[in-house]
C-alpha cells in the first residue's frame, strides 16, 4: 500500500503553470488514494550538472544537496511526474534531477502527467522510457492535457485545471487507480 506519494513539478521556468497543475493532480489523487501527497518543486532543488564524482548507481554522494535529494526521493513510496512538453521532450531540469540518483528510483511505481500544445504524448513516451531504465514501474495510463495556442503564447503563468482539463479528469483518475494497484 502506498502511504507517501511525491508529486514532482517538472518545470523551473518563470511564469510556469506546472505548480498549479501539480496541485490539482495531487488534489485528484487525494480523492482516490488514502495516501499523503507531497509536492516537490524542482526550483527548490537546484542540482548542479555533473557535480558528483561517482556514478549515481554507487550511491556515493559527496554533496549535501545530492544527499538531501537522495533522502527526499527515498522517502516516497511512489512518484507522480507533472511535466510540460518542450519541443517534443521534457525539461532538462527534470532529466538532471532523475540522473542525480539511481537506487532511490528503482522499484517505485510512477505516474506521468503531461501538458502542452499537443498534450505532451511525446514527452510522456520519453519520460516513460527513462523511468523504465531507472527500474521504476510506470503505470500504463499517461494523462496528457492540451493547452490552447493562446494560453501558451500568453505565457502568463495562469491556468485553471479544474475547468480547462475537466474533459481529461477521468483519464487522470484511471491513472491514479493503476498507481494504487501497483
Amino acid at each position: 500500500m502506498l502511504s507517501r506519494i511525491l508529486v514532482i513539478i517538472g518545470s523551473v521556468r518563470p511564469n510556469r503553470i506546472c505548480p498549479v497543475i501539480a496541485e490539482w493532480v495531487a488534489s485528484v489523487g487525494r480523492e482516490i488514494l488514502p495516501a499523503e501527497f507531497e509536492i516537490v518543486d524542482l526550483r527548490d532543488w537546484p542540482l548542479p550538472m555533473d557535480v558528483e564524482p561517482s556514478i549515481p548507481a554507487t550511491g556515493d554522494y559527496r554533496t549535501d544537496l545530492t544527499k538531501a535529494w537522495s533522502e527526499k526521493i527515498a522517502g516516497g513510496d511512489a512518484v507522480v511526474f507533472v511535466s510540460p512538453q518542450y519541443n517534443w521532450g521534457y525539461p532538462a531540469a527534470l532529466k538532471n534531477a532523475l540522473d542525480h540518483l539511481y537506487r532511490e528510483w528503482a522499484g517505485k511505481p510512477a505516474m506521468i502527467v503531461t501538458y502542452g500544445g499537443h498534450g505532451g504524448g511525446k514527452c510522456a513516451a520519453q519520460l516513460h522510457q527513462v523511468l523504465s531504465g531507472l527500474k521504476m514501474k510506470p503505470v500504463e495510463t499517461m494523462p496528457g492535457f492540451t493547452l490552447s495556442r493562446a494560453r501558451i503564447e500568453a505565457n502568463a503563468g495562469k491556468v485553471d485545471p479544474v475547468t480547462e482539463f475537466a474533459e481529461g479528469r477521468s483519464t487522470l483518475e484511471r491513472a491514479f487507480g493503476e498507481l494504487g494497484r501497483s
